[in-house]
């Protein structure tokens, strides 16, 4: 089976603590049995974003528990601003 590839960008309300976020959401992924996302990179960029997420996942109910995660948790909730997502349009990402 292949994944999907996303990228989040993220625009943080605090600035300095894009390698925070960035560290927080590395290496994240699934627990829940059924599925099967993982974030595979992250790091700070420059322009009009302030961190670049990219994940794998299998469908569009996991990017949605990727996003919702960046959204709601507590410490990320706290210097998170907005999130937009892209999305390949196959899924032939070997995660």
């Amino acid at each position: 089976m292949g994944y999907y590839r996303g990228y989040i960008l993220v625009r943080l309300k605090i600035v300095g603590k894009e390698w925070e976020v960035a560290k927080t959401l590395s290496g994240l992924e699934s627990k829940e049995e059924g599925e099967d996302w993982k974030v595979t990179y992250a790091t700070p960029v420059y322009g009009g974003w302030d961190v670049m997420v990219e994940c794998s996942f299998s469908n569009l109910n996991e990017l949605d528990k990727i996003v919702t995660y960046c959204r709601v948790d507590e410490k990320l909730s706290e210097y998170i601003e907005e999130t937009t997502s892209l999305i390949g349009t196959k899924n032939d990402f070997n995660a």
